[in-house]
């Protein structure tokens, strides 16, 4: 029987021209139309500013924000070619910002290496923009060109002035629509971010970053001439460092240019932020690859060759000498091909060789000509081999043997009947009152509870095997079942959803602190899939008649106290600690899927988040401090 709604003909079939195919998908060409998206917009405009300073045409980049989120982005380079382009018969400026793919990306005529989306870049913001001005400054000349209602010419391209001869460049103006976007409003530290690491990837280009939106304005200014090795100091500013000198190597093989700068510091993580054309290689890629494999050669290499280490002693691994590392590693190539879920992992193959002997080659040098500093390299990378060995053997008292052995492991567990992990979740309870109550009100079809005794190890300070000796993370790491270090399986997860359950005070939020480290830390992949969440049991009940409803805060409280009658005068209570509640109380407030609110952990920023947890759980006092009078404004802390 045909379904005439859905006939399917040649007239079905639709064609979309010019812009309207990325103001009808934005998501492909943008990513979101949330908040990333739309400061997308601005890397897309500063991206070319950029190419224009790689080609060694430009040093300065000014970006700023006016009143309204208008978006002005200035360089001093060349200026965009004003001619008529043969192939659309328009002007170049009017073919860059309307035609998809054009652009002097393609083919190496333009530039040997660029970033941003290979020439969709300055036409998918135009398309996306309410209004797109664009002023070039060329042979003595301003040419300007005016688009309206995503991407469309107000007037072809003309000369509105004169300018000194020496005077070059583009400024492009914008704003993003706001029919697109679900916010306009820009984000200074987002935009600040972003800029600066820029400026760290580029030495000698310098980026200023303006906020004219109120007064007092805000202004930050980036030039970084000694580029990424400026990058390592400012990651490492708060650790302790183990060497004075940071390892700095750049070579250059096929017009593939490596630069990689590195540091080690007393901690037990690594930082390894890799990047091509400028743009962060999140899920890594040939070039981290090639990197890494040299750093683990030239590390064994110098320690056999002078006796750190013993003829029968196992080899080091990768992850014995990245412990404590910090390293950015910077590939500029002429031809990136990404891939990876994100398109963020550089999958160009020879890549991986010409990282690992550009980098192999000058760290070698640099432990030859350093030995002190070198001893220091290897001695930390054989601690952290010991330990390693240490926790293999702590890691399997951490098994899963069976479910009954789960059950009853430790007394602690009470596990949910359901075997389902997508259905299923875990509480981590803040004691064992809580955790009693917890047990006798849940839905112990699909809810397990775990209290916890005390205050956790602080895992920022301290090596896996010291860890895994603590009983607490024990328990844990057996709770959840995907194992710990080279054992871990994601796949494994035993629970969809883990959910830390503590008071709303300051040993609640300092419990809830250490188990985010030891996730972040030992866990990440769970963090990042989306499965961690904080409780958040109410603060206020409000009791009016029959009727009991809760609140989370006093802006929540005064709103629900607005929805009462005014007849009707309630008698508002503190809630008590999660120890204190009775079964059903922490079941309605807290447990109850159809009522309760979960705060849901995300890792948003990798490189911010290892900042924040080496700040506030480090072993450096003085940073901690200075960022605890900084924030204490921001504090909701019921002591």
């Amino acid at each position: 029987m045909e379904d005439k709604e859905l006939n399917y003909g040649d007239s079905a079939i639709q064609v979309l021209e010019g812009l309207e195919a990325v103001r009808k998908r934005p998501g492909m060409y943008i990513g979101n139309t949330h908040d990333s998206g739309l400061h997308h917009l601005v890397w897309e405009i500063v991206d070319n500013a950029v190419d224009e300073a790689l080609a060694g045409y430009c040093n300065h980049i000014e970006v700023s924000v006016e009143p309204g989120n208008v978006v002005i982005v200035k360089d001093n380079g060349r200026g965009m070619p004003t001619g008529i382009n043969k192939k659309t018969g328009l002007s170049t400026i009017e073919t860059i910002f309307t035609v998809l793919h054009a652009g002097g990306k393609f083919g190496g005529g333009g530039y040997k290496v660029s970033g941003g989306l290979h020439g969709v870049g300055a036409s998918v913001v135009n398309a996306l923009s309410d209004f797109l001005e664009v002023n070039v400054y060329r042979d003595g000349e301003i040419h300007f060109q005016r688009f309206e209602n995503g991407g469309k010419p107000v007037e072809p391209m003309k000369v509105v002035g004169k300018c000194d001869k020496d005077r070059t460049g583009t400024t492009v103006k914008f704003h993003p629509d706001a029919s697109i976007f679900e916010t306009t409003e820009y984000n200074f530290s987002t935009l600040s971010k972003r800029l600066q690491e820029i400026a760290f990837l580029n030495k000698g280009i310098q980026i200023t970053l303006t906020d004219n939106r109120e007064e007092p304005k805000k202004e930050v200014k980036y030039l970084y001439n000694g580029g990424i090795i400026e990058y390592v100091e400012m990651l490492n500013k708060n650790n302790n460092v183990l060497h004075p000198d940071i390892v700095y190597v750049e070579g250059k093989e096929n017009d593939v240019v490596i630069e990689v700068a590195c540091q080690y510091n007393s901690s037990y993580q690594s930082q390894i932020y890799s990047f091509t054309n400028n743009i962060h290689t999140h899920e890594g890629g040939t070039h981290e690859d090639g990197v890494k494999q040299a750093l683990t050669r030239v590390i064994n290499n110098y320690a056999k060759n002078n006796k750190l280490l013993k003829d029968n002693d196992d080899s080091l691994t990768g992850d014995d000498v990245r412990e404590g590392l910090t390293m950015i590693i910077s590939c500029k190539h002429p031809d990136p091909q990404f891939e990876g879920q994100t398109k963020t992992k550089l999958g160009n193959s020879e890549v991986r060789k010409i990282a690992s002997d550009v980098f192999g080659q000058g760290f070698e040098r640099f432990l030859m000509e350093n030995p002190a500093q070198a001893k220091i390299i290897i001695d930390k990378a054989i601690l952290a081999s010991n330990a390693r060995i240490a926790a293999k053997k702590a890691r399997e008292l951490t098994r899963r043997k069976s479910d009954l052995d789960v059950t009853n492991f430790y007394g602690k567990l009470s596990d949910c009947k359901s075997k389902d992990p997508k259905e299923c979740e875990i509480f981590l309870v803040e004691g064992d009152s809580a955790g009693g109550s917890a047990k006798k009100g849940r839905d112990s079809m699909t809810q397990a509870i775990l209290p916890l005794r005390g205050k956790i190890l602080n895992v920022e300070k301290a090596r896996m095997d010291r860890a895994l000796s603590n009983e607490e993370i024990r328990t844990i790491i057996t709770a959840f079942g995907t194992g710990i270090g080279e054992d871990f399986d994601l796949s494994k997860l035993r629970y969809d959803k883990i959910v830390i359950m503590t008071d709303a005070d300051v040993d609640g939020s300092h419990i809830r602190v250490l188990l985010l480290t030891l996730f972040y830390r030992f866990f990440k992949p769970i963090v990042e899939a989306g499965h961690v969440y904080a409780a958040q049991p109410p603060l206020f009940s409000i009791k009016y008649g029959k009727n009991v409803t809760y609140a989370l805060d006093e802006a929540e409280l005064e709103k629900k106290k607005g929805e009462i009658p005014g007849n009707v005068k309630p008698i508002i209570g503190r809630m008590k600690g999660l120890g204190e509640m009775d079964a059903d109380e922490l079941f309605d407030t807290t447990m109850d899927i159809n009522k309760r609110v979960l705060r849901k952990i995300t890792v948003e920023d990798a490189m911010a988040a290892d900042e924040i947890f080496t700040t506030l759980m480090g072993e450096e006092v003085e940073p901690r401090r200075k960022f605890i009078e900084e924030h204490a404004e921001y504090a909701d802390l019921d002591i």
